[in-house]
């Protein structure tokens, strides 16, 4: 992976140490083709809710158990927290990214991403269909390709800072439900989307990628009909679409991170997407 993709797809947000474990066993969970770490909430659920986190470029399941803001927000509501890693290497450092873009070499990711949910199901009890798929940065851009790809895998996707490299895809294989959170003043993954690699990679630009989501999800209009903000989050989306489907965009006065209050106001979106 050359090193100028570090620009390209982002790194990953990383905060003060946490145990990283799999569930009672402080080592990462094994299974074949790769690993994943766990966290399960302190909430007795037999079968808590679940969120996979996609960790960004340079980093791995272990550095996603190190965001403790993060991390915290989502074990307090009661959700275990997943968190795979990826296999393609990234640059000279000990970190992973994602095998996203068509056309790479390496891992079949959407079917890893569904084997380490079915995984993760049969040790701890999870149920499929309250999995919600998020990622930050070069981990989102996984979660865009993935539920263009198989939108049925998980219950609900959830992306920040990453949507779709150039050339688009033409069409998504179906709807889905989707919250895409991005900061205005991203450098790293511009709202607009930018050229690296004296041209040989485009990040594509998000609303483009938000256009391609409204086709999917059959949406009577390409403007929002709903528009609120959550504290520092603003928030628009689009309602008038087809049954079993949702799509909506927040954008927060800032740059390339994940953004305190991000977990809650996802989470509530969740739940009012996912029956109990």
């Amino acid at each position: 992976m050359n090193r100028f993709l570090s620009a390209l797809i982002g790194v990953s947000f990383l905060a003060s140490p946490a145990q990283a474990r799999c569930g009672d066993d402080p080592n990462s969970c094994r299974m074949p083709g790769g690993e994943y770490d766990l966290v399960l909430p302190n909430t007795g659920s037999e079968s808590p809710p679940v969120v996979m986190f996609l960790h960004g470029a340079g980093g791995s399941g272990a550095t996603v158990m190190r965001n403790k803001r993060l991390v915290n927000s989502l074990l307090a509501r009661g959700y275990a927290v997943l968190a795979p890693t990826a296999q393609r290497s990234f640059g000279s450092g000990s970190g992973f990214v994602w095998n996203f873009f068509p056309g790479w070499e390496g891992r079949d990711e959407n079917q890893f991403l569904q084997d380490v949910a079915g995984d993760a199901s049969r040790r701890f009890g999870f149920n499929r269909g309250r999995i919600l798929l998020a990622g930050f940065s070069a981990g989102g851009f996984m979660v865009n390709y993935l539920a263009c790809d198989t939108p049925g895998a998980f219950a609900a996707y959830a992306s920040v800072s990453g949507g779709f490299w150039r050339p688009h895809p033409d069409q998504c294989a179906g709807r889905v439900k989707l919250f895409h959170t991005h900061g205005w003043a991203d450098k790293t993954v511009p709202l607009e989307g930018r050229s690296l690699g004296g041209g040989r990679y485009q990040q594509g630009d998000i609303f483009a990628g938000l256009e391609i989501w409204r086709e999917a999800n059959a949406c009577a209009s390409e403007n929002p009909d709903s528009y609120g903000d959550t504290g520092d989050f603003w928030r628009r989306k689009w309602t008038d679409c087809a049954p079993d489907s949702a799509l909506e965009l927040a954008m927060f006065p800032g740059g390339h991170r994940v953004p305190a209050g991000w977990g809650d106001m996802v989470l509530d979106w969740f739940e009012a997407q996912v029956a109990e």
